[in-house]
């Protein structure tokens, strides 16, 4: 009897802390995530810039979402620039920083309880600084690109929640001299915590 009792109790207090979690309905949510830049690193072979690449990297990143509805939310995805290295086949020949801060429309699903699963599509604006480049190379330094994203939610109890996202971002630059462009069109992959109020 005290077994079954135990067993009921904790079924309680799970199904209540699961009820609890799923009443997350503030209308702003703030995340903070570490994301993996894994680049893609396309260039034109006709023009030169096929050899061209920047490093993947593990970047901080904060995020701002507001909910018009428990399904529609906008979310501003922002971080501070960084610094990449550039490189020619393999070999580093100097670096450049890049800020993209990016601009998503999502739709929440809000059927599944604790789990909250999302998609997302928007724009990206990448601005690119402090170039260093052997000679007179240089690059454009406004790149403006669409974005993707899919991840989801597990609220933790009404405001915090664990976060897996996962964004493809499209940005590009024009190498001078000739090179041509360069495409760095990351999968963004990021964990973190986000806190809804």
């Amino acid at each position: 009897m005290k077994k079954t009792l135990l067993a009921v109790a904790a079924l309680c207090a799970m199904t209540s802390g699961a009820a609890m979690a799923q009443q997350q309905d503030g209308k702003w949510q703030v995340r903070v995530r570490a994301v993996n830049l894994d680049a893609a690193n396309k260039g034109e072979a006709a023009t030169g810039a096929a050899g061209v690449s920047i490093n993947d990297k593990v970047i901080p990143e904060l995020d701002i979402s507001y909910y018009f509805t428990p399904n529609f939310a906008a979310e501003l995805v922002l971080t501070y620039p960084q610094k990449q290295d550039v490189r020619s086949n393999g070999v580093k020949i100097g670096s450049l920083k890049h800020l993209p801060p990016t601009l998503l429309a999502q739709y929440h699903f809000t059927n599944f309880g604790a789990f909250k699963p999302y998609v997302g599509a928007g724009i990206n604006y990448t601005r690119f600084s402090n170039v260093d480049l052997p000679g007179s190379l240089d690059v454009k330094r406004n790149s403006w690109g669409g974005a993707l994203q899919v991840g989801f939610d597990y609220a933790l109890d009404k405001n915090w929640s664990l976060n897996f996202d996962v964004k493809k971002v499209y940005i590009d630059t024009t190498i001078n001299s000739g090179i041509g462009k360069f495409k760095v069109d990351p999968i963004l992959v990021g964990v973190g915590v986000g806190y809804r109020f």
